[in-house]
């Protein structure tokens, strides 16, 4: 049919009855003709950046509270597949409620209502190379002073080189942002290929050490001892609990490195417990003098005691004392001999024993 121009089978152009708008004969509406042009290039366009993954979302500073600016990076885990706003809804919410404030930022945003910052730079399907690509461009943009990175789940199809890869692309954002905490994760399970995932994760602490004997700022977080094959949903991603865990996992890694979410204690102390009022030192109590109590004496010779005056009376005996009578010498003398009692009236005298 080249060169043959197609014969007109609509309507004449004068009749406009074939239009949901046709306005009465002699007036026109050239403003709403104009408006639905301009909404279907805006579809058409809308449809082809959808259909290119170069989806426009908000940007990263329409959430930013001012706080510590932090990066989730990597794949689709990082974005949350199977649960929309993966391991972010409860590492946020547990930053909150310790009294951090903390700003996620990225060129990616998604997530649920209890979510406070929907902000990140997870982009589903992305292999190693493709966020070393782009991640120069993202950390000018967005400053982070922390950035989380877990990636590598996609390369594990062509696992060949993926630690240098891997490597490559912290030397990137190290040399970008010299300032940042850079917490690099063993990445997860992943049904199919076990062997290469582990042997993947066996390089990333050696990989961690050279950037830290370098002077970098980077960090190791054990991501694979956290997660197990039972909280994965579709064998790759995560469930509500595996995300919960690695959330777990990222909290107590921040917490352990001083300044990496603002400070060594958070924003808003914790509650603690009021002080009692002190009190007043307890006054000296006073003791009244007591009187001295009297000194008993005992009377040689006898068990009666005595107390200051009261006289003294002899202990009875038998018989009356002999008198005691003076020597013309001078000197005391009694009337029985030393050594020997007198007997008592009406005793007999003893006789001293046999063989003495």
């Amino acid at each position: 049919m080249s060169g043959t121009s197609c014969p007109n089978v609509g309507p004449p152009p004068s009749d406009r009855s074939h239009l949901v708008d046709a306005a009465p004969a002699g007036r026109r509406l050239p403003t709403m003709r104009r408006g639905l042009r301009l909404l279907g290039l805006a579809t058409a366009a809308l449809v082809a950046a959808v259909a290119t993954g170069s989806v426009v979302t908000a940007p990263a500073a329409a959430e930013s509270n001012g706080g510590v600016r932090v990066m989730p990076l990597g794949d689709s885990i990082t974005d949350g597949f199977n649960v929309p706003g993966g391991y972010r809804i409860e590492l946020w919410q547990r930053l909150v409620a310790d009294g951090y404030r903390v700003d996620f930022v990225g060129s990616m945003f998604n997530g649920p209502s209890n979510l406070g910052d929907h902000d990140h730079e997870g982009h589903s399907g992305w292999t190693i190379a493709q966020i070393d690509a782009n991640v120069v461009n993202w950390l000018r943009n967005t400053t982070p002073r922390t950035v989380l990175l877990h990636i590598g789940t996609n390369d594990m199809y062509n696992a060949s080189g993926a630690p240098a890869r891997l490597s490559t692309l912290i030397d990137k954002i190290t040399n970008t942002a010299p300032n940042a905490d850079v917490f690099v994760a063993t990445i997860i399970p992943r049904n199919g290929t076990e062997s290469a995932v582990r042997t993947f994760n066996a390089a990333i602490p050696g990989i961690v050490q050279s950037k830290v004997t370098a002077g970098k700022r980077v960090h190791l977080v054990d991501m694979f001892s956290a997660v197990g094959t039972a909280d994965l949903a579709d064998g790759i991603h995560p469930n509500a609990t595996g995300y919960r865990k690695m959330a777990t996992t990222w909290y107590n890694a921040l917490r352990a490195v001083p300044g990496s979410l603002g400070g060594n204690t958070p924003t808003t102390p914790p509650p603690t417990t009021p002080r009692r009022p002190l009190r007043r030192p307890p006054r000296p109590r006073r003791r009244r003098p007591r009187p001295p109590r009297p000194r008993r004496r005992q009377v040689a010779g006898s068990g009666t005691r005595s107390t200051p005056g009261t006289p003294v009376s002899p202990p009875p005996s038998a018989s009356p004392t002999p008198a005691v009578r003076r020597s013309t010498a001078g000197r005391w003398s009694s009337p029985c001999p030393v050594g020997r009692p007198s007997p008592a009236a009406g005793t007999p005298p003893t006789r001293p024993l046999a063989g003495r």
